[in-house]
């Protein structure tokens, strides 16, 4: 019996990473990359005409980001399976992500392997993250920090801002970035900032880097 390979569709804004694991992913028999975009309005396009049983995406992209492509897959599919392929490799970011819907979590630093498993593992129904990063979940979990607690209590929509605000985005350009109103980011600006007790942005960025949200 001819068993179906895993179809693929890669969303990263760097053509070079793309053209990379494309050769990677389909040097195994069981892949298939039907599907490539280089930005997250055209890759959920993509996603909706094609149906790839696993989307490899990256976080941070022209246009609207990783988080907001995320949330569009899954809205349409809560089933649709997400492997996250990102720079941000800590455990903050492996937290929220999961906890957004993402089936799986693996670094741009992870070994040449660790991919095609996590693809299997993803295809297969089961959460897959990154070794070293699962380790720290593990640490990590064990001592939970009061800063971390409060980042938990974000909504997924005030944490997609929260990042936004400390890479730098006005409430314009958020708005535009996530499609909701500039009105509706400043709310949502005022929320998270009141559940994270801080006063102002620099605050706020500094949080941001404490935890790695942002390099």
């Amino acid at each position: 019996m001819i068993t179906k390979p895993i179809t693929i569709l890669l969303i990263d804004d760097h053509p070079v990473v793309r053209t990379g694991y494309r050769r990677l992913l389909e040097s195994n028999s069981d892949i298939l990359v039907i599907g490539e975009a280089d930005n997250g309005e055209s890759g959920y396009q993509i996603w909706q005409e094609s149906a790839p049983n696993v989307t490899i995406l990256d976080l941070n992209m022209v246009g609207i980001c990783g988080f907001e492509t995320m949330h569009r897959i899954l809205s349409k599919d809560p089933t649709a399976k997400i492997l996250i392929f990102s720079m941000l490799n800590n455990v903050t970011m492996v937290q929220r992500v999961i906890k957004a819907g993402a089936s799986g979590f693996i670094s741009k630093q992870s070994g040449i392997g660790e991919m095609i498993h996590a693809v299997r593992q993803v295809s297969s129904g089961k959460i897959y993250i990154e070794s070293e990063l699962a380790a720290d979940l593990a640490v990590h979990a064990a001592r939970v920090e009061n800063d971390n607690a409060l980042l938990n209590s974000l909504s997924n929509r005030e944490f997609q801002i929260f990042k936004l605000i400390a890479e730098g985005f006005t409430n314009a350009q958020i708005g535009e970035k996530i499609s909701i109103s500039p009105k509706t980011v400043s709310v949502h600006s005022m929320n998270l900032m009141r559940k994270l007790n801080l006063e102002n942005t620099s605050q706020l960025i500094r949080m941001a880097i404490n935890h790695k949200v942002i390099e």
